[in-house]
């Protein structure tokens, strides 16, 4: 395969999440410092998070060796999961989030080789929290252990910082990708090719905005979503007193105005912010659109909130073709992040 061409010219794209998956790739949480003092009480909602991804497709997780091997396996059991679906990887990482470091599969049904790998560089969010080595690797690791093609942009990109309607369309946030801790080189328009050429789209679709306490600098996958190849979740703030209110309600004039490449526009379903939660004086980045989609589930994260209830229905009611499951993400929040930044899906072809 001709390297020297974008994944464009030769023909790839990055499905939508909703599109068949073949696994879901995982990092088994390790990093004490991403959970200071809690990191042992993730474990059964992580394993619960496992066991239903288990149920309708593979579940591919990368650990550092036989101990952290079996230490999982050992939760894994606990909760019941269905092994036969679980598959681990020798690929020592930094930290969980692999929506970010994992690997970008595009494909192209048409051709011989009909999976390729993008591995974006990548810097703990703006060099947050160091050292993020061994998770700028995975995707390259994972790209020879399957043999598939990896590509190189050379720039930083994160899975949480864009989303997609399978459709020609990728949606993304400028608080995020035009942060100057990301690629202080590119301009807008420079992004965009990047974007275009590498993710296999046609237009990009800009919010500004993220949420408040989202050490990501806001990655989109915490405020819009798409449901299908024209319809956004986004999530709005009820109370005109919270900080995050003024930010979203920006966020969803922004959509109102967007049109796809069809010339639609936007069917947008405005999903509540569960209530404020503060942890060791620091406010918790909840939110309900952090979700993932698997073949079979919608694995939503709900906070011990009055809201929960009503996300959840919101949610189901947009994906009548799949189950909605609520895991309590309360004490997997204090890492800052959710089941959509653990999880990074590999698509059928």
């Amino acid at each position: 395969m001709n390297l020297q061409l974008t994944p464009k010219e030769l023909g790839y794209y990055f499905p939508a999440e909703f599109a068949p998956h073949v696994a879901t790739w995982l990092s088994w949480p390790h990093k004490e410092a991403s959970w200071p003092g809690k990191i042992h009480t993730i474990f059964p909602y992580y394993a619960q998070f496992i066991k239903t991804l288990a149920l309708s497709e593979q579940v591919r997780i990368n650990v550092a060796d036989e101990a952290m091997k079996n230490f999982a396996l050992g939760h894994l059991q606990t909760a019941e999961v269905d092994l036969s679906k679980v598959e681990f990887f020798f690929h020592p990482t930094n930290d969980a989030w692999c929506r970010d470091h994992g690997p970008a599969f595009l494909i192209n049904p048409k051709a011989e080789q009909k999976k390729v790998i993008v591995d974006w560089g990548y810097n703990a969010w703006g060099g947050k929290y160091p050292p993020f080595d061994l998770d700028d690797v995975v995707p390259t690791l994972i790209g020879k252990h399957y043999n598939i093609p990896v590509f190189n942009p050379g720039i930083v990109m994160e899975g949480g910082s864009v989303e997609f309607n399978g459709k020609g369309a990728l949606m993304t946030s400028t608080a995020c990708l035009l942060n100057e801790n990301r690629n202080p080189h590119l301009n807008q328009q420079q992004i965009e090719e990047y974007l275009i050429n590498y993710y296999g789209v046609e237009q990009i679709l800009w919010i500004d905005e993220g949420i408040v306490g989202d050490d990501t600098d806001g990655h989109i996958d915490d405020t819009v979503r798409f449901v299908n190849e024209d319809t956004v979740i986004t999530v709005i703030e009820e109370n005109k007193a919270d900080e995050n209110y003024d930010l979203l309600q920006h966020n969803l004039k922004q959509l109102q105005q967007m049109r796809l490449l069809n010339g639609k526009q936007l069917n947008i379903v405005e999903l509540p912010m569960p209530d404020e939660l503060i942890y060791d004086g620091q406010r918790l980045p909840c939110s309900y659109a952090n979700f993932y989609i698997s073949n079979k589930h919608v694995i939503v994260p709900t906070f011990r909130s009055a809201k929960d209830d009503k996300a959840l229905k919101i949610i189901q009611q947009c994906f009548p073709e799949r189950e909605v499951v609520g895991i309590d993400s309360t004490e997997i929040i204090w890492g800052l992040g959710s089941f959509h930044c653990l999880s990074q899906q590999e698509p059928a072809v």
